[in-house]
């Protein structure tokens, strides 16, 4: 007697699976690795004793199993090692405060953003240097797919039925780096999140792909706050009128220099609050109206990029040369930390 816990699947060369997958819906338009019960068995072999709870996912309201999980991870291409920390990922968009309903059917682009800290980043390899939000990759590629994957084949997020965004963006395909502690003059974003240096912890964020800063030309903080400031300060974001969080990836020479110049990243928050405001004139008439019905109105004669400092979060990640990013956020989320289990 078969088990109902498993799916039966044919023997399929690589091309047939691809094909197989793409008309039953499942899987993200790119292949997959077809999840055999050797390699999701290997998969569930690695799953932590401190296992996560997770709740129904909507919208399909399916509990995940651990077997559906580790399925989708051995399909996004993740190795055991990576298990926890898909498994840290997915309990922490499961919590209210990321309000994984709202940012799965918006028509805004977010998608679930990834931002690990701690040991694991050299256990798995995970690239918080250069290109740490592009390929070449594969922890970063594979952690961000398989929770991605998780959303679309058990809580049924696909489009256009239930993910309804206008354009989208390559961030719903994955969308994970970590953190660059070497290179960071500041206490790590996970210790400033509220855990120890020696734990690894998952930070996850419904956000749009990051908004290049490109400052080569500034020699001291003052100057890169100014560019920063000006990056942030544009009207289409839902910052402005959803308000929520928002993050500052800092390369590390920006970092450097703003340290050397003694700004720690409590002054940077506040400096970019008081800083990064909307010129009311820059705002359409009709876009004044619909910010009045959201209860926003403009400082003076500008708009505040959401509700206070403390809703900038800031870390250290990427190589060398003169970038930084800002990602704003779906606005209607939160942050959330979550301590990868086992690790």
């Amino acid at each position: 007697m078969s088990d109902p816990g498993v799916l039966e699947i044919p023997d399929l060369g690589p091309a047939e699976w691809f094909s197989w997958v793409e008309e039953r819906g499942w899987g993200d338009g790119l292949p997959t690795v077809p999840p055999t019960e050797d390699l999701v068995d290997a998969m569930l072999a690695a799953l932590p004793s401190d296992l996560p709870e997770f709740g129904p996912l909507p919208p399909s309201r399916l509990v995940p199993a651990p077997r559906a999980v580790a399925a989708n991870a051995v399909m996004a291409g993740c190795r055991p090692l990576d298990l926890p920390t898909v498994l840290a990922a997915l309990a922490g968009v499961q919590q209210d405060a990321y309000n994984l309903h709202g940012t799965l059917a918006t028509t805004h682009p977010c998608a679930p953003l990834i931002v690990v800290s701690g040991p694991v980043r050299e256990r798995l390899g995970l690239n918080g240097a250069g290109n740490c939000f592009g390929s070449g990759t594969r922890a970063n590629a594979v952690i961000g797919r398989a929770l991605s994957l998780i959303l679309l084949n058990l809580a049924g997020a696909r489009p256009p039925a239930m993910d309804r965004s206008t354009q989208g963006s390559p961030a719903k395909y994955t969308y994970c780096f970590a953190e660059n502690t070497g290179d960071s003059p500041w206490e790590p974003f996970g210790v400033r999140r509220g855990f120890d240096a020696d734990e690894s912890v998952v930070t996850v964020l419904a956000a749009e792909p990051p908004h290049n800063i490109n400052d080569h030309g500034s020699t001291t903080g003052e100057g890169i706050l100014t560019t920063i400031a000006g990056t942030m300060a544009q009207p289409g974001s839902n910052n402005v009128y959803v308000r929520g969080p928002h993050l500052l990836v800092l390369g590390p020479e920006h970092a450097t220099t703003l340290h050397r110049d003694g700004w720690t990243v409590e002054a940077i928050r506040r400096a970019l609050w008081e800083r990064a405001r909307i010129p009311v004139d820059a705002v359409s008439e009709g876009n004044r109206r619909q910010f009045t019905e959201w209860g926003i109105e403009p400082d003076g004669d500008h708009y505040t990029v959401s509700t206070g400092p403390e809703q900038l979060q800031v870390l250290v990640a990427g190589g060398a040369g003169k970038h930084s990013a800002w990602i704003p956020s779906f606005g209607a989320t939160e942050a959330v930390s979550v301590r990868v289990p086992g690790g």
